[in-house]
């Protein structure tokens, strides 16, 4: 398990994937707020 977290947060590789992931966990969260908001408002 060291390695891969060693390999995860030292090679540039293993940054671009990991900003990868949260990037997306990021993008699913602000888009279900969205998404909630523009349900409970249907007069716009």
């Amino acid at each position: 398990m060291d390695v891969v977290l060693n390999l995860l947060f030292s090679s540039p590789i293993g940054l671009l994937s990991l900003f990868t992931i949260l990037f997306i966990i990021g993008m699913a969260i602000t888009l279900m707020v969205w998404y909630k908001r523009k349900m409970n408002n249907p007069e716009e």
